[in-house]
């Protein structure tokens, strides 16, 4: 099993940052990329023709072989969740009546662009509530495919949920949607990089996914694997660079009515950013060397003692089996005190997320058990 990589980040020993999944922090390396690009455009006369097109090719290719995507060409550069969804919201087609599967406290991400898209065609979002008992991930995964119906257009869900970590079973949905004749578009951001995703297995029809949490990469990058059912859409914007023949600069103003194949038509305008995309491509080469496995073995290492004295304290929490093992949410027996427990982190400085009435703790391989050890010291000081 791999060992702590901490030395690849700068984070002070007397900061316990338990909360990538706000925000991941950053390698010396990605830190180093986005340096030396940003230092390029001092001297544009050494940016080429050539740079507008070869890293981001790169750059697909590396995320295509995280996701096990054989097609890089199934990859778009997006700038946000927000602005992948609102392709996929684009080539929807709903009719009165028709149906889009959500569950309940989405990031919102995920859920503004099929509020507009269902109200615009007079088709409705349906909500599947988690059960009140705990453990609920086996139950709400139940009541998601008892939800699929006829009329449902599509299921639009995490991998995980992103307030607590319960995993959903995509190849179940995904198995229900088709027989429904649904589309499945997975919001990846809180997983993908940090736990295995499939698209052989899964075969979404489309995975979106920002850049600065568990893919190691800048704010304003992400990435997007659009399937088949997109293939002939239409993009958010019309830009040049999605044009067919579009490395040809001297014939640009021939205007081109053709996008390039794939997903290549829904690549955000200036997707060549010469200092993100390069940052990003180093985020996820670091990833594929690490494995996305070995993340998940280390964190569950990392947590499992802890997590099991929290419920032993009176703690509840998803089973191991139903979550992911980097982001865990950890609801407090009702005795606690909410505000003696921020209290606690701000003193250890530690820095976890609270999301609803789930204590988000979401560990990498930056993380040691001193910091886990600080964590549990909050958490016994509010519940004995």
């Amino acid at each position: 099993m791999l060992s702590s990589q901490r030395h690849l980040f700068d984070l002070p020993d007397d900061v316990a940052y338990l909360n990538g999944a706000y925000m991941s922090p950053q390698l010396h390396a990605v830190e180093t990329a986005g340096i030396k690009a940003l230092k390029r455009k001092s001297q544009p006369f050494n940016i080429q023709l050539a740079d507008f097109f070869e890293p981001v090719q790169a750059l697909r290719s590396a995320y295509a072989r995280l996701i096990n995507c054989p097609e890089p060409g199934r990859i778009a550069i997006i700038p946000s969740v927000s602005y992948g969804m609102a392709a996929v919201a684009r080539n929807l087609k709903l009719q009165p009546g028709d149906n889009v599967i959500l569950t309940q406290e989405q990031f919102p991400s995920n859920y503004y662009a099929w509020e507009r898209v269902t109200e615009a065609h007079g088709a409705t979002i349906r909500t599947v509530d988690p059960p009140r008992e705990s453990p609920r991930g086996q139950a709400w995964n139940a009541a998601i495919l008892d939800a699929i119906d006829e009329r449902t257009a599509m299921v639009a869900i995490g991998q995980v949920h992103w307030a607590d970590g319960t995993l959903f079973d995509l190849k179940a949905i995904r198995k229900r949607a088709t027989e429904a004749g649904a589309w499945l578009v997975i919001d990846g951001t809180q997983s993908v990089g940090a736990y295995p995703f499939d698209v052989e297995a899964i075969q979404p029809d489309a995975l979106i996914c920002a850049g600065y949490k568990w893919l190691m990469g800048p704010y304003s990058i992400g990435l997007a694997y659009y399937g088949p059912a997109l293939d002939d859409g239409l993009p958010v914007e019309e830009n040049w660079i999605n044009r067919v023949d579009s490395h040809d600069f001297r014939n640009l103003v021939n205007y081109q009515p053709d996008y390039k194949p794939l997903a290549a038509r829904y690549n955000m305008g200036e997707q060549s950013n010469f200092i993100l995309v390069p940052m990003l491509k180093t985020g996820i080469d670091q990833l594929l060397d690490w494995g996305t496995t070995n993340i998940q073995s280390y964190a569950r290492q990392l947590l499992g003692t802890a997590l099991q004295e929290l419920e032993s304290l009176g703690c509840t929490m998803e089973p191991e089996e139903q979550r992911a093992h980097h982001l865990v949410g950890v609801r407090l027996p009702a005795r606690a005190d909410m505000d003696l427990f921020r209290e606690q982190l701000r003193e250890e400085q530690v820095h976890v997320s609270i999301r609803g009435n789930a204590i988000r703790v979401s560990c990498h391989l930056y993380n040691e058990a001193q910091e886990v050890e600080r964590l549990m010291k909050c958490f016994k000081a509010v519940i004995g």
